[in-house]
């Protein structure tokens, strides 16, 4: 009953005159059992889909492998336009209820699918006969189902992850010294929750998947998520909502064209002569001031005062916080490219090593691990280590630092970095030997398992999920923290993007890899493939990636932030960090 009563009070709004003590952990919870719910139907999904499009849709190895990234990518890439129409359109709550709703409707549409036989074609008898091209196609209008409903739940996740992330942030008061420094704890905790569903959702609803059925798997998926929605809609009452201040594009692109039509004007000597808006009332209402910094000075000349005030205008003038608010997004950019690479690697785990698992031996006893069982590795090494991290890691650091989070944001995506690196070296490692045993067992074109167990893959998946753990909280942190008040589910989405971007050059690496190699993978046979060389490569050009970030991490600035008063009280702060100046991996910045 007080469940329902605090649903009910969320949906229609206290009609009390008692105010309820908004934000903090107590209003994240309801984010975090969200982004739980959220997470599980999606990775359960990201994880088994493959083998239903292989399995079920009767697609090729290739054309399930394209599929899947290019379905991943399309929800992470999509999240700016969540972003977008958050900080722009709607709050971030509604945001949340609106696009999880769609995703409700895409997962509907899977589950129809999967239990009307009509609506998709007879499943291949064995893996043999598709990968000979026995089986029976699916129609024009089968496969337009099948994307329609793919695509309506990737429209869904673009809201939900740009959204829900930065709604459960705005409950700690970016203003309150105190408030702020919870915000890389509630980013740890939101990424272990998520982990939390993404465990259930690799182990239980695959196991269904496989065995019970996929209209099952689809329908639980459905429900558990419009449960975490009714969930998030329960905490209203107790949620800090953010204020609109327009689209943030719209004061980019205006930031763009007045520098460009100041480029002649005399630039001023003095700081406090370019045009700034200190007036209570004025534009920013979250009372946010961002103070000139010293890069992208073209930029600056969309502050600079003309001489005659007829032609002033938003499209004419812009303030010094309207400046630093474009610097900080083109200062990301760097960023956020240097970072695509590693989840380029993160989709060879999803594709090319879930189709090693099914050469494996999968057996512990009598029990067969499910091969789309396997991300659950990761998941399981960032769910057992995320609190160590928090509670012993931080601690420990800080004291030989002095900084609150024990490293910087761009330092703890540095080490992320490196570990995928390291995890790709060790894929290749592990293919290396499996193919050996393969041609020392006469088993190349064997459809048996071969006499090495699954659980060779435990060491690239397990390294892999630590580097995730320094990344993804990493870069969540980084790009919330560093974005303007009025840009914060854009700044989330930024961080998405990374995902998006590795998903979709997983595909052009591979379709260029299998061309320029003479044909790595041209036999649709893993066994008579070259994996091995693939994943060596992927590791090489990790190293190389990893010392464009260092040089991209050098560069950057860290915002700082001149808060108005409020409430008569004067503050000042730096958006979660403790230092106005860059760092990178052992670089102290400028």
């Amino acid at each position: 009953m007080g469940f329902l009563r605090n649903m009910m009070m969320g949906i229609m709004g206290s009609k009390t005159n008692k105010q309820p003590r908004l934000g903090g952990f107590r209003a994240a919870l309801f984010v975090y059992v969200m982004a739980g719910l959220e997470n599980m139907s999606f990775i359960a999904i990201g994880v088994s889909i493959y083998t239903y499009f292989f399995g079920y849709m009767n697609f090729s190895l290739t054309k399930s492998a394209n599929t899947l990234t290019n379905f991943m990518g399309t929800a992470y890439l999509l999240s700016l336009f969540g972003g977008f129409v958050s900080d722009t359109y709607l709050s971030r709550f509604k945001t949340s209820v609106l696009f999880g709703l769609l995703e409700v409707l895409g997962y509907c549409l899977l589950t129809a699918q999967a239990h009307f036989e009509q609506l998709r074609p007879t499943p291949c008898k064995d893996i043999t006969s598709n990968i000979l091209g026995l089986c029976e196609k699916s129609t024009k209008s089968q496969e337009a189902l099948l994307f329609a409903g793919l695509y309506l739940v990737a429209f869904g996740i673009s809201g939900t992850k740009a959204a829900t992330p930065a709604l459960g942030a705005d409950q700690f008061d970016e203003k309150d010294p105190k408030e702020a420094a919870k915000l890389p704890t509630y980013f740890n905790f939101l990424i272990f929750a998520m982990t939390f569903g993404a465990i259930i959702g690799t182990t239980l609803l695959v196991w269904i998947n496989q065995n019970e059925g996929w209209d099952l798997a689809f329908g639980i998926c459905t429900i558990s998520l419009f449960a975490g929605i009714l969930i998030l809609i329960a905490g209203r009452s107790v949620y800090r909502h953010n204020v609109l201040q327009g689209s943030p594009l719209v004061r980019i692109m205006r930031v763009l064209v007045v520098a460009v039509r100041n480029r002649n004007l005399p630039r001023p000597q003095k700081t406090e002569d370019f045009h700034e808006i200190h007036d209570e009332e004025a534009n920013n209402k979250h009372g946010e001031i961002l103070p000139k910094s010293d890069q992208l000075k073209f930029l600056d000349r969309a502050a600079i005062v003309r001489p005659t005030t007829q032609h002033t205008g938003p499209w004419r003038l812009c303030t010094v916080t309207q400046v630093e608010e474009t610097k900080i997004i083109v200062r990301m950019l760097p960023i956020i490219l240097s970072t695509i690479f590693m989840n380029t690697c993160l989709a060879q785990l999803q594709t090319f090593s879930v189709q090693q698992s099914t050469t494996l031996d999968p057996y512990i006893g009598s029990f067969k691990v499910p091969s789309p069982s396997l991300p659950i590795i990761p998941f399981l090494a960032m769910f057992l280590l995320l609190p160590l991290y928090e509670y012993v890691f931080v601690p420990v650091v800080r004291k030989f630092t002095g900084i609150p989070t024990g490293i910087r944001q761009l330092q703890r995506i540095g080490i992320g970095l490196v570990l995928s690196a390291i995890s790709m070296a060790v894929a290749g490692a592990v293919e290396t030997r499996r193919l050996r045993v393969a041609r020392e067992n006469n088993m190349i074109d064997s459809p048996n398992y071969l006499p090495m167990s699954v659980f060779w893959l435990g060491y690239q998946y397990t390294i892999f999920g630590v580097a995730d753990m320094f990344m993804l909280v990493g870069m969540l942190d980084f790009f919330y923290a560093e974005s303007s008040a009025g840009m914060k589910s854009l700044g989330t989405a930024i961080s998405w993007c990374s995902f998006a971007f590795g998903y979709y050059i997983s595909t052009v690496v591979v379709n260029i890899v299998n061309k320029v190699s003479g044909g790595w993978f041209v036999s649709n046979n893993l066994n008579r493939d070259k994996l091995n060389y693939f994943y060596y490569l992927l590791a090489g050009l990790s190293v190389l990636n990893f010392g464009v970030y260092l040089l991209c991490a050098s560069w950057y600035k860290y915002k700082v932030v001149e808060v108005k008063k409020v409430d008569g009280i004067q503050e000042n702060g730096q958006s979660g960090n403790t230092e106005k100046s860059s760092d990178s991996i052992g670089i102290e910045g400028k």
